[in-house]
């Protein structure tokens, strides 16, 4: 259950002291370094909330710094075989960065360099994870929403959803795996068409450019959400987790692709107790039960 039904979320802390926390956390108990992130499981998914809503979920500076802990907890869980990223409340699911912390933390050069590592940590984490990784988006998926959601593996959203990258109405430089990524799913023309104007599309268009995965109405979206949920769950996890993999090799450059890799993960597929169990299972007329092994 989310933490206002009963999950504890501690209070805020220093960024240096986040990671030894949740590195000594219990595997499946999962607990938020600051109140504006919600952590919680369901089953096999870990649900992150960001949970700003007098904001629109603005990412504030503790926001960014809670996703890598709660990120490497979950690789080490092997309950969890999915991450859900959502927006608390129904208006937003990120409406961008805390611009009320930008004179304070982005006006100086070096707290520039500060704050887009720690930003570019939180959106690699995400990317990396060796977890599938979703975002359920309702309302504004503005700027940083917009990065998440693109440094997850899918996106569903609902039809009221709102997504835009004012980044040429505010000055601001762009990192370069934001961009990539944007390129990734969206191509080199509508990736500059959305970042030159910084114009906002619905979700009908954001789908159509191939931005989000697919669109349900906002009072279906749970439904929509619940089907990923359950899928995943079933599902052989060493299968995903190599064409995670393998599908990251393929977006780098021919030089830096790791093919021996790939080799290695599709033979620890092929060697696991899951693809035992997946013939077996085929062979019995019964659906599997893959373990991850």
């Amino acid at each position: 259950m989310p933490p206002e039904a009963g999950n504890p979320v501690a209070g805020e802390l220093p960024a240096a002291d986040i990671l030894p926390r949740m590195t000594e956390a219990i595997a499946g108990t999962y607990t938020s370094p600051t109140e504006r992130v919600q952590a919680w499981t369901e089953g096999s998914t870990l649900h992150i909330r960001f949970n700003n809503p007098a904001k629109h979920n603005a990412l504030s500076v503790d926001m960014w710094q809670a996703v890598p802990p709660l990120l490497a907890q979950a690789e080490r869980d092997d309950a969890i075989r999915l991450v859900v990223f959502s927006g608390a409340g129904e208006k937003a699911f990120v409406s961008g960065a805390d611009i009320s912390q930008f004179e304070d933390m982005r006006a100086a050069r070096e707290a520039v360099k500060m704050y887009e590592v720690m930003a570019e940590e939180a959106l690699m984490s995400i990317y990396r994870c060796g977890k599938p990784t979703l975002a359920c988006i309702r309302g504004f998926c503005i700027g940083g929403g917009v990065n998440v959601a693109i440094s997850c593996d899918f996106r569903i959203a609902s039809d009221d959803a709102v997504f835009a990258i004012p980044a040429a109405r505010l000055g601001l430089g762009y990192r370069l795996s934001a961009l990539k990524n944007l390129v990734n799913l969206v191509g080199v023309g509508v990736a500059k068409d959305l970042f030159f104007t910084a114009r906002r599309i619905d979700a009908a268009e954001a789908k159509s450019v191939g931005l989000i995965t697919r669109v349900a109405a906002a009072d279906r979206l749970p439904e929509l959400l619940a089907e990923y949920t359950s899928t995943m769950a079933v599902n052989a996890p060493l299968t995903i987790f190599a064409g995670k993999k393998i599908i990251e090799e393929m977006l780098k450059d021919d030089a830096d692709l790791d093919r021996d890799l790939c080799k290695r993960l599709i033979l620890d597929c092929f060697e696991s107790e899951d693809y035992a169990e997946g013939r077996r299972a085929f062979m019995e007329k019964r659906k599997p039960v893959f373990r991850g092994k």
